[in-house]
């Protein structure tokens, strides 16, 4: 985890995230859509998640709570617990589907994060970025989202984010990227640079964060509305 990431920020957002979790469960029969956004090293995908989470009024669940979530065991625990009756036959369903070796990686911190977003997105209505949500989680209920844009861009503005020299940030932009593909292909036999696994790929270079949530959240209008009646049995991933 970065050490820059307070205490207090972790401390805040694990307890939004519990109130989320506790919600009411009780919807309409439609299923409940969630977010998963992918995105290149230094693409702005923080501040797209933010803006689209403060637009639909979503919790974002970014890598750091991601991995708070999954390296705890009480935490983990409470997640899953609080998934309510009716979601968890689809729960169980989807984590049966990925119980192959040819489908994930048996390692427990990999285990229990696809259980955790499998969990999330049972839940519904939350952002989730990084981690391989957007490989792992049901296409039928999750928007999924790809942030590129060009290599000179993004090293850019790692070089401001994080008062990196360009030598340095150029490198820290190759590694991030070999190790998110590394870890997805390792783990979710799926290559994330691949535009056919998402629904849609935009240029944050060409596009701010607002215009990026603007257009995420318009293809959401336009899933839900076409999305069909609950049916755990057709759920596939």
């Amino acid at each position: 985890m970065d050490s820059k990431i307070s205490v207090a920020r972790l401390t805040e957002a694990m307890e939004r995230a519990h109130r989320h979790w506790q919600k009411d469960t009780e919807g309409g029969p439609r299923p409940r859509f969630t977010v998963a956004i992918s995105h290149e090293a230094g693409a702005d995908a923080p501040a797209v998640a933010r803006a689209l989470g403060e637009r639909l009024g979503w919790p974002v669940y970014d890598r750091e709570l991601l991995q708070r979530i999954a390296a705890q065991m009480g935490v983990h625990a409470s997640l899953l617990a609080s998934v309510d009756e009716h979601r968890k036959g689809w729960l169980l369903e989807c984590l049966e589907s990925l119980g192959s070796p040819a489908a994930v990686s048996q390692g427990g911190y990999v285990r229990r994060l696809v259980e955790m977003l499998l969990a999330l997105a049972a839940h519904g209505e939350c952002v989730v970025l990084g981690r391989g949500a957007a490989q792992v989680l049901p296409a039928a209920t999750t928007l999924r989202v790809r942030l590129v844009g060009p290599v000179e861009d993004r090293r850019a503005s790692v070089r401001q984010r994080l008062g990196m020299e360009p030598e340095a940030a150029a490198r820290w932009v190759a590694q991030t990227d070999a190790e998110r593909v590394r870890f997805v292909k390792d783990h979710f036999h799926k290559d994330p640079t691949d535009p056919r696994l998402y629904d849609l790929v935009l240029n944050s270079s060409r596009l701010s964060a607002p215009a990026c949530a603007e257009i995420i959240v318009e293809a959401l209008r336009r899933l839900q509305a076409g999305a069909p009646a609950r049916n755990p049995g057709a759920v596939k991933v």
